[in-house]
């Protein structure tokens, strides 16, 4: 038996990134290439309660994986994972060898010796057992000296270390291992698996190696194809058998590795998104569950430092959970901070008295349009309101931001202009104003119902409602393409759709104009072309 074997999990932890809806090619394609490269375990994917779909790698039952095995190899293992209780046993059968050799099962802190007995009913049906102590981190020694002492009650083949914040560090590792490396029975597999929030994954795993070269102790690692897994990924199954080959004795056939990737994994690539961010990072300074980071980046695109704030204000044992109810409340306190605008909306009021205002959106045909755009101003003597972005075509009168990364990057880029510019700011951007600032609550602008409720652009109309203002033409509202930066008249313009979900935002924006527009008696026009534009005038 191999001392250290590799174990391949993209099937299984990719699939939080594509729904489990890699495609019956490339599961069959996956599985064949890192067989043929001799990886010693395979992960195929979930059981799961639901009926199997043809193309996932959520199963039913193991023999729904059947189809998807060209040809079984004796020298791999095939595996499945289970949530400890989220799975129904009644559903699985007695081990028949054609499909899935093992089962993972994975548990949270605090729910070993739940989980445990859980793989005991698995074992009773013929399977290999291997158990996954997900937040290992949260373990004190006691905790794991129980653990190991509970594991070596029903000696499964492995137990695994998760780094499920990416939050570790070597000497977090060290001090796992050498707890379980004492206390578990000689015969029972270490395994590690880790994830890549501090760009730790590839390092933490060889020294986890390492750490086990010199025990008689079997080991596992796990990484996926390109490193695809949920938020930061994993270490990258790639490097993983190459540091094996050239560092550890390893026999694993990189052309099949490369080939698996180069035939399935540039599609996922090229359409879906993993792997180390900023945002990522933070949910490992605080051990917080990656769904809290995706639901502040997908519902409210949220900077870097508004996400720290709010992570922060969560309790430890909030962070390792996701409450979206209890992220929402959070993410509204830390942006509604109150201030007394009642002078600002009096003094923008009056000066918005009787005055048609344009509105410049920082889409491209702001400034291919320019000229057409300015000769207006001109002509109407309109109020110019820069919206979240400054173009320097414009001399504006206002501008109107409220994205503290916008605000920042307008600060650091245009200096002079943003300095000689009256600035209206909401309340989520700071609370002090500077000289030509105008701080206005964000409570008086937003309206909820929309994940993307704090569009720029429907927010100024919506305050320029409150300022009774009657007519609003619209430059550079046009609506988003999708290429990364493709719609901005500045490419370099910090974007704030993450999730790249162009098709999705487009039609949210354009729900919300219809609703402003259908509650409101102000006059509309649009000065550039738009998506958004249904019939309104266009000058």
């Amino acid at each position: 038996m191999k001392k250290m074997q590799l174990l391949d999990c993209t099937l299984r932890d990719g699939a939080y990134i594509v729904d489990a809806k890699f495609g019956v090619p490339a599961i069959k394609g996956m599985i064949k290439k890192l067989q043929d490269a001799g990886v010693d375990i395979i992960e195929c994917g979930w059981l799961k309660n639901a009926p199997h779909e043809e193309g996932t790698s959520f199963y039913h039952v193991p023999e729904d994986l059947e189809q998807y095995l060209l040809k079984r190899r004796t020298h791999t293992t095939y595996v499945a994972m289970i949530d400890w209780d989220r799975y129904d046993l009644s559903y699985l059968p007695q081990c028949d060898g054609k499909s899935l050799d093992a089962i993972r099962v994975v548990f949270p802190h605090g729910k070993h010796k739940e989980g445990i007995t859980v793989g005991k009913e698995i074992a009773k049906k013929g399977y290999q057992v291997y158990f996954q102590a997900a937040n290992t981190l949260a373990y004190s020694e006691e905790d794991l000296i129980d653990l190991a002492r509970e594991m070596n009650q029903v000696h499964p083949v492995a137990v695994s270390v998760v780094d499920t914040f990416g939050a570790m560090y070597q000497e977090d590792l060290e001090r796992i291992v050498q707890v379980l490396d004492c206390e578990l029975d000689a015969g029972i597999k270490l395994g590690f698996h880790s994830h890549n929030n501090q760009q730790l994954s590839f390092a933490l795993t060889m020294h986890f190696v390492e750490l086990l070269k010199a025990s008689k102790r079997g080991c596992i690692v796990d990484s996926s194809l390109c490193g695809m897994g949920r938020g930061a990924g994993n270490a990258t199954t790639e490097l993983v058998a190459n540091y094996l080959n050239r560092k550890q004795h390893g026999d694993y056939d990189m052309n099949q590795i490369m080939d698996a990737i180069d035939m399935y994994m540039q599609y996922f690539q090229e359409n879906y998104t993993w792997g180390y961010s900023t945002p990522y990072f933070i949910a490992g300074m605080y051990c917080c569950h990656v769904n809290n980071i995706a639901y502040l980046l997908k519902n409210h695109r949220t900077n870097a430092l508004d996400m720290r704030n709010i992570i922060e204000s969560l309790s430890p044992e909030e962070r390792r959970k996701y409450d979206y109810d209890l992220l929402e409340e959070k993410y509204l306190e830390n942006q509604n901070r109150i201030v007394d605008d009642d002078a600002v909306m009096e003094q923008l009021e009056h000066a918005l008295a009787n005055r048609e205002v344009v509105l410049i959106a920082p889409g491209k045909t702001s400034s291919t349009d320019w000229k057409q755009i300015t000769e207006y101003i001109q002509r109407t003597n309109a109020i110019v309101i820069g919206i979240n972005a400054i173009n320097p075509n414009y001399t504006f009168d206002y501008l109107y931001l409220m994205n503290t990364v916008r605000y920042n990057y307008a600060k650091e880029v245009y200096p002079k202009q943003f300095g000689e510019v009256q600035k209206i700011l909401l309340s989520n951007i700071k609370t002090s104003p500077e000289e030509k600032e105008m701080i206005v609550n964000f409570n008086r602008v937003i309206k909820r119902g929309w994940e993307h409720f704090d569009n720029a652009v429907i927010n100024a109309l919506r305050l320029l409602d409150k300022l009774h203002v009657q007519k609003v033409s619209l430059a550079g509202f046009d609506g988003f393409k999708h290429k990364y930066n493709e719609s901005y008249a500045d490419a370099a313009l910090p974007t704030l759709n993450p999730d790249n979900k162009w098709d999705e935002l487009n039609e949210e924006i354009n729900d919300m104009f219809q609703n402003f527009k259908a509650s409101s008696n102000m006059k509309i026009a649009f000065l550039t072309e738009s998506i958004f534009d249904h019939g309104e005038q266009t000058i």
